[in-house]
């Protein structure tokens, strides 16, 4: 079974996710802050690939971007980083990022990277549903699961299809902003219990404009966890990977579920 599966099965509500970017703020900081995350308690962590042009992201998270691929960041170095992950690292690791440098690098030798060194699920938020469909089979194959999001603009019928064809979890954007947006949890009463109350065959996830134990917490109310990134990325910036601040922050969203 899929370690995003079986942390599910072992954990119902008020899953935490932490979002933050490969190589930054410093090269070699990947596998360290993967380390502080899971002895801090985040129950599973997605690292984002970084990307020349990251479309959804805001300034935050396009800062960091920038700056790890200064850094050196590319998806063959952080393949090199992961090597060896998975004899310390057991939460599960997911891989964030755009379709462009994943089909520059071949799809195939993506997927067989990724599983080879313990990756998994994928989160390729501009890949298109048809391109999905057609890669699925490779996906299955390395054993890895596609995480599929959704919006409040999208249609009831939408969310059926891609909740029909995802796996591992939805991820359900607060809003049709970019990350760290102030408007990311200004979320429709309507939105929040459609998301509470519809039979998704898959757990689901609210990010965007997720910061702290109260956003984490309402955030929860309606869904199986939720997803810090932005935030996160703030504390990097300010103390690096700080084991201390790391795991204050941690320690602070989750409060006694811990």
């Amino acid at each position: 079974m899929n370690n995003i599966a079986i942390t599910f099965e072992n954990k119902k509500n008020n899953v935490l996710s932490i979002y933050f970017t490969a190589g930054y703020p410093k090269l070699t900081d990947t596998i360290k802050i993967l380390e502080i995350l899971q002895d801090a308690g985040a129950d599973m962590v997605e690292i984002g690939m970084p990307f020349s042009d990251p479309l959804a992201d805001g300034p935050v998270i396009q800062n960091s971007s920038t700056v790890a691929l200064k850094n050196g960041m590319s998806i063959q170095e952080l393949f090199d980083q992961l090597h060896g992950m998975r004899t310390k690292i057991t939460m599960p690791v997911i891989l964030m990022g755009y379709y462009n440098p994943v089909f520059k690098y071949g799809v195939e030798n993506f997927c067989k990277s990724a599983a080879k060194v313990g990756i998994d699920g994928l989160i390729i938020p501009d890949l298109p549903i048809d391109e999905y469909l057609a890669n699925k089979p490779i996906f299955d194959k390395y054993g890895l699961c596609n995480i599929l999001l959704i919006t409040p603009q999208t249609t009831d019928e939408r969310i059926k299809q891609i909740d029909n064809i995802a796996s591992g979890f939805i991820y359900a954007v607060s809003s049709y902003a970019t990350t760290g947006s102030g408007k990311a949890l200004n979320l429709s009463a309507q939105y929040f219990e459609k998301l509470k109350n519809t039979a998704f065959n898959n757990p689901v996830m609210i990010g965007f404009g997720i910061k702290d134990k109260a956003t984490f917490d309402n955030a929860c109310q309606y869904a199986n966890g939720a997803i810090i990134g932005t935030e996160f990325i703030k504390l990097l910036e300010k103390y690096g990977a700080d084991k201390t601040k790391i795991t204050e922050f941690i320690k602070g969203v989750k409060g006694n579920d811990q």
